[in-house]
């Protein structure tokens, strides 16, 4: 898949600018997910579409509950034609595992719905923000890319510095205090205060990696980061996306060694939301000018 949409690029005339967040960053998870959960072809824009604006926090309440409805519709639809018609992906095995248990033990449908909805969210958007910001670290990071041109440090690196120092998920919100939750500082958070996880804040605390937890290190030896989350909620979709981002990685800057933002690096604009943490667009050349 990184090698076809590569291919495309590559068709590209050095002189145009081209946005590696549209052309690769986004419909690499896109046609991964897609392709792992069976959405048809002629569906993944709907969805893309759709998970977008899960994401977007600008949105008025009465447009988040409109696009609710879509999502929850869209999915309905997916697991009637898989169940109609059921192919070898995920989404026709959890079909069919709900389908078959008689007991009571297994999904409500509601859950199901609710599961594959997560699966496909969760495998979009995210992982386009980690190609995204993987790539403007190495262009505008020369001395990190040179490491890794030289053999000093590896794209595994690459992807675990990027998940720790930019992630794909800045704030989580809303969970809400069961108990009065006593802080170490003498502060309480009461029982039903909400709380917004602050996973940018989190892995850049000093006290975990040092003073220098502001900067981006991919020699850095030590690179634990929440973005994944922690404990039983842990995404259990890690290891794919580490290997889309390496992969996509590896490949573009091995494809195209002259690759530079099109663009001075503070004019992008970030994604509209307070939960994700990705740029608008990521214009580049693929080649030098002339």
């Amino acid at each position: 898949m990184v090698t076809d949409l590569l291919d495309d690029l590559a068709a590209a005339p050095a002189s145009e600018v081209v946005d590696l967040r549209e052309r690769l960053a986004y419909p690499l998870p896109v046609n991964v997910i897609g392709h792992l959960m069976g959405v048809p072809r002629g569906r993944q824009d709907t969805f893309r579409e759709i998970v977008d604006r899960v994401f977007d926090s600008t949105l008025t309440p009465a447009q988040a509950q409109a696009n609710t409805a879509r999502l929850f519709k869209a999915t309905e639809e997916l697991i009637a034609t898989k169940r109609s018609d059921p192919g070898d992906d995920m989404t026709s095995l959890l079909i069919a595992a709900r389908d078959e248990e008689t007991d009571g033990s297994g999904f409500t449908d509601d859950e199901l719905r609710d599961t594959l909805i997560l699966m496909i969210n969760a495998g979009y958007e995210t992982t386009a923000n980690v190609i995204d910001q993987a790539v403007f670290s190495m262009l505008t990071a020369p001395d990190q890319l040179h490491l890794v041109r030289t053999g000093q440090a590896g794209w595994e690196d690459v992807v675990e510095e990027t998940l720790r120092h930019e992630p794909a998920i800045k704030y989580l919100p809303l969970r809400f205090a069961v108990t009065d939750v006593d802080l170490p500082d003498g502060r309480v958070i009461s029982a039903g205060e909400p709380v917004l996880a602050a996973y940018a804040a989190a892995n850049r605390h000093p006290a975990w990696h040092g003073p220098d937890a502001d900067a981006f290190d991919i020699t850095r030896a030590v690179k634990d980061h929440l973005t994944f989350g922690y404990g039983v909620h842990f995404c259990l979709g890690a290891p794919l996306a580490r290997l889309e981002v390496a992969e996509a990685l590896r490949q573009l800057f091995g494809r195209f060694p002259d690759l530079s933002l099109a663009v001075p690096a503070d004019t992008l604009r970030p994604v509209p939301t307070l939960i994700s943490n990705g740029h608008q667009e990521l214009p580049v050349r693929l080649r030098p000018v002339g």
